[in-house]
């Protein structure tokens, strides 16, 4: 039950990016909203972390914050895996991962599926 609620969550957190960020745009339905988000957990589970790996002198040094370069990395991947979405740039996928987490981290702690 978890699992949906999470995966309802992103697919809202991908919505949400497609309509309040200029330079990200989504194509299709709900199922393709449901593709998107697949492809992005997949992605968050193999590929993150090995790029959080990789890149923690930059982690540390920034103090966390260049884990945003990080999740729009993983982002530019899923548009670049799936044909519904697209990311014009790098300012844009750094914008859509900060919406995302956002989105993300207020509904997860408001339906209690954090621990």
């Amino acid at each position: 039950m978890k699992l949906l609620l999470r995966l309802l969550l992103v697919m809202g957190a991908f919505y949400a990016v497609g309509v309040l960020v200029p330079g990200v745009s989504l194509s299709g339905d709900p199922v393709d909203l449901l593709v998107i988000a697949l492809v992005f957990g997949v992605l968050n589970l193999l590929v993150k972390p090995v790029l959080t790996l990789l890149s923690m002198p930059f982690v540390l040094l920034t103090l966390g914050l260049f884990l945003l370069v990080v999740n729009a990395a993983v982002l530019g991947l899923t548009a670049a895996l799936t044909s519904r979405l697209d990311v014009d740039g790098v300012g844009a996928a750094v914008v859509g991962a900060l919406v995302i987490s956002v989105v993300t981290f207020v509904g997860e702690r408001a339906l209690g599926l954090k621990d």
